[in-house]
């Protein structure tokens, strides 16, 4: 099992941009495509984007599209998200989370259910 921590959440201007940063120990990140994910009070966690072990294949979800940008470095054991432009609507709890590869598809990547190892979430609040 992998223990994940997630740091670089805050507030931050409509407009303005944050790094986030997930810290991966307790096993190599390079088996596990990562996801990160957020929930808003009241609202469904949704997946926000996604990337594959080796980094080759990525997902962004339509709200973010164009403004997020998910990375990783194995070497460092971790994974970021880059966040430009935010909203007030991005406001949430962002956690990442990995899926042990035992097999891989572009589905697999992207299916919420897959990620078992969560980190504990950082607050995000994008300010009007």
């Amino acid at each position: 099992q992998v223990k994940l921590v997630e740091s670089g959440g805050g507030l931050v201007q409509a407009g303005g941009s944050l790094r986030l940063s997930c810290a991966a120990s307790g096993q190599p990140l390079s088996m596990y495509d990562m996801g990160w994910f957020r929930q808003a009070p009241g609202k469904e966690r949704e997946l926000v984007a996604a990337i594959s072990r080796s980094g080759g294949d990525s997902y962004q979800s339509d709200p973010v599209k164009g403004r997020f940008t998910i990375s990783r470095d194995n070497a460092k054991n971790t994974v970021y998200l880059q966040m430009n432009s935010l909203r007030p609507e991005d406001t949430a709890v962002y956690s990442c989370a990995g899926r042990f590869v035992f097999e891989w598809s572009r589905a697999l990547l992207t299916a919420k259910d897959g990620y078992r190892d969560w980190g504990q979430g950082t607050q995000v609040t994008g300010s009007s």
